[in-house]
């Protein structure tokens, strides 16, 4: 059996799902159900390197319901998810449209597995719009100059660009790819990260990125530094770019600074001016 996709991730043409894939081994971590057994097993390796990481991708995902409704109540109504992934509810649609019903979504990944989920799964309000295409975080212009993303979203408004849990897995310049995406978009258009760092518990991310490196998957570690160099010309949104369960969570204060190294990731949201 094989699936198809992309080269972002450092599998090209036809791979046999006997390679694990790093959207699968993330909903295995999440809980979820639909991956193969190369992903378990390659999921398994990585826990036994970072124990912690089931949490660090629950806390992603809770940051991506917090900065979505956060934008969503800002007044953003068009919404770009790259990396979208397996589906987990509630999804990014199903938040922005809680908040805003008219909401319009265009979700994208280079994995034909995840987008057969994602059509099967996940359908928006009626009101508003929720797309999927077939992308390669790699080759943005690509991506934005798609018919079916042309055909739902306004690129002369405002959009929020969500890249969350995707950017250690590109290897090429991602400064150069935020610059063309953001070129692209509006004035009054948000972006959205969060990636993993070795800043907070090096030895055990190093550890889990040589897991992936094994499997013939590309994992790449950013300083806060790097993750903020991505942000530049843009103003950031308070606290600026920390740790993803420090970002507009109540509780944050609270929160014992040792959780930073099990989550070991950074966050940012800012606004185009």
């Amino acid at each position: 059996m094989v699936d198809r996709r992309l080269n972002g991730d450092g599998m090209d043409g036809e791979t046999p799902v006997e390679q694990p894939h790093t959207s699968r081994i993330y909903d295995y971590f999440l809980g979820g159900k639909d991956n193969y057994e190369a992903d378990r097993q390659a999921a398994e390796e990585i826990l036994r390197a970072w124990p912690d990481i089931r949490i660090a991708a629950r806390v992603n995902r809770r940051f991506m319901h917090r900065s979505t409704r956060f934008l969503a109540e800002a007044g953003i109504r068009q919404f770009l998810d790259i990396g979208t992934g397996i589906p987990t509810e509630p999804n990014l649609h199903q938040i922005a449209q809680q908040v805003a019903p008219d909401a319009r979504v265009v979700y994208v990944d280079n994995d034909p597995l995840v987008l057969a989920h994602a059509r099967a799964l996940m359908t928006g309000s009626e009101q508003g719009a929720t797309t999927y295409i077939e992308g390669d975080v790699t080759d943005p212009d690509a991506i934005l100059r798609d018919p079916e993303l042309l055909g739902s979203l306004d690129l002369s408004r405002p959009v929020g660009l969500s890249m969350i849990a995707l950017l250690h897995f590109v290897e090429l310049s991602v400064d150069q790819i935020v610059k063309t995406f953001l070129d692209a978009l509006a004035p009054g258009s948000h972006l959205v990260i969060c990636t993993i760092t070795a800043d907070f518990a090096p030895e055990q991310v190093r550890a889990a990125q040589e897991v992936y490196r094994i499997r013939k998957l590309p994992a790449l570690v950013r300083t806060r530094q790097e993750v903020t160099s991505w942000f530049t010309g843009l103003d950031l949104v308070a606290p600026g770019i920390v740790p993803p369960h420090r970002w507009h969570l109540m509780e944050a204060a609270a929160i014992s600074p040792s959780f930073d190294a099990k989550v070991s990731c950074y966050c940012g949201v800012a606004r185009k001016p």
